[in-house]
Order: structure tokens, then C-alpha cells, then sequence
């Protein structure tokens, strides 16, 4: 019978509450030790719903000799040096999208994994997604012939998070709309392309719509209420145009923008046949035969992503495989956003 581990799970907000938690009560390998949060009763709740320990400050268990895995979930700043500090402890980490602020502070966490030997994935929860798994089967079988581009969409009405908290202040989160769901969407192409070599980027981030937060008007925020004296220097809009030694890549996302429409997917485009994946749902693959154009609806039963993303690190930890959340299988989106914000900045291509 395999060891039940001890984990704990720093930071207790939304993602950890929703989706780590719950998926590591119900797993059979797993007991939660230690709920920790810089907000008490957010960690009192959660210790007292899951009869675990409530703590304020991580650095208080770091030396507990019963922790094997932790989960980071707190806001992105803290990313790299919580799960550096875990790692160097000798606990095996499970860090939440994205992996860190920036491609060099997570280059130093990928570092520190190898110098430690101890496991660590990130959160990239797409490719433990039952759909984008047929599609990577799909193309990886040829049916798409050769996929050339891949076009994503993510764009929302009027949806900034958290107007004017950590999710729109720069220091905290590290951008905006794209290191937010840009990050799953990019991961989730280079997953299914078997992360093509990118070459050059070219990118435009845009901060319009939420600079006057006393009088933004909004359809959704999710982790609002606004604060109108508050942080927003991050972008609601990005355009970017990826050339790898596979097909070419563009993407547009919009957490906020005046167009009164939500547009959430991917085209995998090839010559032999396309799929248009509806984010987070099914997909439709177009192609023909015998000079008819076909359209197949695919849909089907689709397995709980969180719960088989936190079940495969448990067994990592055992069989020290690197699975397909592993940082070194993942750093390469981390590169690509860096790029992407480099080259808005300084307004020029960015050759790698």
C-alpha cells in the first residue's frame, strides 16, 4: 500500500480553496497537515473544514520533517521564493500558473529543482485536460497533416479581475491578461505541438481600458470590488505573432475590450485537416474526403483535470518521473510571455 503524504498548501485563496484542496481531501495518497495564509482566517477556515493546522507564516513549517508536497498558491510575486525555500527544505512542490513573475526568476526555480533533485510542477492544468490530450494525439498521429499555424483566442467584454488589487498591479502579478490566461492558452499549444523551438517574437501589450478605475464600467470582476486608489499597470489587451522551428503561433487576448463578445478557443491549423478547441470544452475537426468537405463534433466524457493534475505529482514523488507539468517541460511558455512583454516594450522583434 502506498504512504499516505503529508501536504500543505500555501496560500487559501480562490485556486486553492476551489481546486487543490478539495482534490487532495479527496485523493487516497494525501492528508493535508497545514493550511497556511498571511490572512489568518482564511486559513482557519480551511483547517477547521479539513481538520488540519492553520499557520500564518510558511516559513514556520518549512522544517517539518512530515511535509513531502506543497502546493503555492498564493499570488505570483511570492511563486519563485516560497517554492525555492520548499525546494532547498527538501519538500516536493506543486507551484500554480504562472510559474513565476518573469522567465529569469523562473529559470532560478528550474536551478534550484535541479540542484535539489526534489520535484517540481506547474500548474499548467490544461495538459491533464481530456480534450487537449485527443488533440495532441491527433496531431502527433498525423491527422492534421502538417499543422502550420495555431491561432488562439481569449477575449472578454469588460472582465478585468480585481480592478486595482494584486492582479493589475505589476509588482505582484507580472502582467496582465496574458500572464493570467494567456499562460494556459500558449502552454496548452506548445503541449500539443510538442513545444516547437520558438525563434522570434513579436508582441503588443496594450493598457487602455482600466487606467481610469474610478469610472471603468465592467460586465464582470470576478476578484473585485474596484479599489479606486488603487494599482492598475498591467495590460487588458495583447497581440503577438510567434515563429517557432514548427508552425507559426499569433494570439489576441482581451480582458477587457469594446467589443460586447467572449471568444475562447484554438485553431490548430493543418493541411490535411483543423480543429477549433472551444476552451475548456470540446472541439470540432474539419476536413475532407473524397471531394467532400466533413465536420465531426467531438465530444465526450472529460476526466477532472485538477484531481489528475494533483494525482500524478503525488506519484511523481514516488516513481521520479518527470511528468508533463514538470518546470523543465513547462519554462518554455515562461520564455515565450517574456518575450512578448519584451518586445512590446521595446517595440521591435525579439529573435531568440
Amino acid at each position: 500500500m502506498q504512504e499516505v503524504k503529508k501536504v500543505a498548501v500555501i496560500g487559501c485563496g480562490t485556486i486553492a480553496c476551489t481546486r487543490h484542496i478539495p482534490a487532495y481531501a479527496e485523493n487516497k495518497k494525501s492528508t493535508i497537515k497545514y493550511f497556511c495564509d498571511i490572512i489568518p482566517e482564511r486559513a482557519e477556515a480551511m483547517a477547521k473544514k479539513y481538520n488540519g493546522i492553520a499557520v500564518a507564516d510558511y516559513h514556520d513549517i518549512l522544517d517539518d520533517n512530515e511535509i513531502e508536497a506543497v502546493s503555492v498558491c498564493t499570488p505570483n510575486n511570492m511563486h519563485a521564493q516560497i517554492t525555492i525555500d520548499f525546494l532547498r527544505a527538501g519538500k516536493n512542490v506543486l507551484c500554480e500558473k504562472p510559474a513565476a513573475r518573469t522567465y529569469e526568476e523562473a529559470l532560478l526555480m528550474q536551478k534550484v529543482q535541479h540542484e535539489t533533485g526534489k520535484v517540481l510542477n506547474i500548474g499548467v492544468v490544461n495538459r491533464f485536460n481530456t480534450a487537449v490530450n485527443r488533440i495532441k494525439d491527433m496531431i502527433a498521429s498525423g491527422e492534421l497533416g502538417e499543422v502550420y499555424h495555431v491561432y488562439a483566442s481569449f477575449r472578454s467584454h469588460r472582465s478585468i479581475p480585481g480592478l486595482g488589487g494584486a492582479f493589475t498591479t505589476k509588482a505582484i502579478a507580472g502582467g496582465g491578461v496574458l500572464i493570467d490566461w494567456g499562460v494556459h492558452f500558449l502552454d496548452l499549444i506548445m503541449y500539443c505541438c510538442n513545444n516547437p523551438e520558438p525563434v522570434a517574437i513579436s508582441g503588443k501589450a496594450y493598457s487602455k481600458l482600466g487606467r481610469d478605475i474610478k469610472n471603468y464600467s465592467y460586465v464582470d470582476m470576478w476578484a473585485g470590488p474596484p479599489i479606486e486608489n488603487g494599482i492598475y499597470d498591467v495590460e487588458d489587451f495583447i497581440a503577438g505573432f510567434i515563429r517557432t522551428k514548427g508552425p507559426t503561433i499569433s494570439i489576441n487576448g482581451a480582458w477587457a475590450q469594446n467589443i460586447g463578445k467572449d471568444e475562447m478557443f484554438i485553431d490548430f491549423i493543418g493541411d490535411k485537416g483543423g480543429i477549433r478547441l472551444a476552451y475548456g470544452g470540446n472541439f470540432t475537426f474539419y476536413s475532407a474526403k473524397d471531394k467532400m468537405l466533413t465536420e465531426t463534433v467531438c465530444s465526450f466524457n472529460m476526466e477532472p483535470m485538477f484531481e489528475k493534475e494533483i494525482d500524478e505529482f503525488l506519484s511523481c514523488i514516488d516513481s521520479g518521473e518527470k511528468i508533463r507539468s514538470h518546470i523543465d517541460n513547462v519554462l518554455i511558455t515562461s520564455k515565450i510571455m517574456q518575450a512578448l512583454y519584451d518586445s512590446s516594450e521595446q517595440n521591435r522583434e525579439i529573435v531568440l
